[in-house]
């Protein structure tokens, strides 16, 4: 009953993905047609409503810096551009489609004074778009500045705004945030004051307003409401000051998981409590006035994504108009297939190539392109060859054949093998001998002189 008088759109909820890490940054531009998300994996993410359907994927992803994480994301009045501020000391302006328009200039890390430098000299913090000037941005950084710029100069700040402190140092400022007409800036420092500037003529570093003790711990966030009147602020210090709409963290030990907590703003009473993630903790969310839908990003080390809350009967386009909007289903004209034509007898030149597999095995049986070395052999040979083929040369064949050379000669004395064929040589001989039988003289030999034995 209290959602239905508070007009809470809680009855259905989608996820848009795609972020590896805690989704830290989130941005839904005036109209609610495109939702930006930035993440600690470096990335940031476009999603449009319009062109999207029930599988809800991104069109454009970016790294504005790369090994920063994305820390805050800015739409211009009029939506045609976008702040992105990271973990650097540059923040980055992008134009509607997500191309790159410039970076703002770093400052010189070695003058002390922090008016003197051109530009912020460490990691930025929070940044925020004039709400009704399209010219102007507001950043915070660690190194205890609020910088004023012009997106058409991106060498040098308006305007530098050191907040007060107890005492000289450099004390972070961890978030900003300009009111609903741009008339007053409001700034989270480290020590816990928030402390707020009204920008007239001839203003300087000293606020209008100081809230020494906020909070007990860092600031995450501050909001003007829409009449002016009331600051909202959230901090790490588990305490919630003047707070509308919020996102818990998971503690360590608890069995609850990360909530979006609903309060009446003059009663400061919780109306309304959603889960969101019963693991993550809900880093950001906003809820858009016109489409009446509730954002909030959540995410661990291993996923990221953005829960879009909307009720079908009181919110309007936003996620109704992709999620209405299912995938279209393929069709078998789909797929066409290429046809393939052969043609054996062309040309070499109009020829198609023989597949790989075939040329490999034509090239294998080529002597030539393969060099395939003879094969190994077994037992002793000849002619520098060791194996059974009974020689490599012809006439060692023959000799072999004819009986003449026997496999013996490597263990027996070869006088001695000569020798024993004396006999049957002579009483039969094979080659030569029977041509010379009748004509050969008889052979004398020298008489062996004693002397010459002696």
């Amino acid at each position: 009953e209290d959602d239905d008088m508070y007009r809470i759109p809680l009855s259905n909820e989608i996820v848009l993905k795609g972020h590896s890490k805690v989704v830290s940054a989130l941005a839904v531009d005036h109209s609610g047609s495109r939702v930006l998300s930035g993440s600690y994996d470096y990335t940031v993410r476009m999603y449009d409503f319009q062109g999207m359907n029930s599988r809800l994927a991104s069109f454009r992803q970016l790294e504005p810096f790369e090994g920063h994480q994305v820390r805050s994301l800015s739409w211009s009045p009029t939506a045609d551009r976008f702040l992105c501020v990271t973990g650097s000391a540059q923040a980055k302006i992008y134009d509607r489609d997500g191309l790159t328009l410039g970076e703002f200039v770093k400052g010189d890390m070695y003058i002390r004074d922090l008016k003197n430098t051109k530009g912020h000299i460490s990691g930025l913090t929070c940044g925020e778009w004039h709400p009704r000037t399209k010219e102007t941005i507001l950043t915070s950084s660690e190194d205890g500045s609020l910088r004023i710029w012009d997106v058409n100069d991106f060498k040098s700040q308006k305007q530098v705004i050191k907040p007060k402190l107890a005492r000289p140092g450099r004390v972070p400022v961890t978030t900003c945030a300009w009111d609903c007409e741009g008339k007053s800036i409001a700034g989270g420092v480290g020590d816990g004051s928030i402390q707020i500037w009204n920008l007239k003529p001839g203003w300087g570093s000293r606020p209008d307003i100081h809230i020494e003790k906020g909070h007990e711990d860092d600031i995450t966030g501050l909001k003007f409401s829409s009449d002016g009147r009331i600051l909202l602020s959230r901090s790490t210090d588990d305490s919630l000051k003047q707070l509308i709409l919020t996102g818990t963290s998971v503690e360590r030990d608890s069995t609850t998981g990360g909530l979006l907590c609903f309060f009446d703003r003059t009663k400061l009473e919780l109306v309304s409590k959603v889960g969101i993630s019963p693991t993550c903790s809900v880093v950001h969310c906003a809820w858009h006035p016109r489409l009446n839908q509730v954002f909030a990003t959540v995410g661990d080390k291993s996923q990221g994504g953005t829960h879009l809350l909307y009720d079908p009967s009181l919110s309007e386009r936003g996620a109704l108009v992709c999620v209405a909007r299912a995938p279209r289903k393929k069709s078998v004209d789909d797929f066409e297939a290429k046809p393939v034509i052969h043609n054996p007898h062309a040309l070499p030149l109009f020829r198609d190539q023989p597949s790989r597999k075939r040329q490999r095995e034509k090239a294998l049986k080529d002597p030539m392109k393969s060099h395939k070395p003879e094969l190994p052999v077994t037992g002793p040979g000849f002619g520098g060859r060791v194996g059974s083929t009974k020689g490599s040369l012809l006439t060692q064949y023959l000799l072999k054949q004819g009986g003449m050379i026997k496999e013996t000669w490597m263990e027996e004395d070869p006088r001695e093998a000569i020798l024993k064929y004396a006999d049957v040589a002579a009483k039969d001989p094979k080659f030569i001998a029977p041509a010379y039988a009748e004509t050969q003289p008889e052979p004398v030999f020298a008489k062996s002189d004693s002397e010459d034995e002696e």
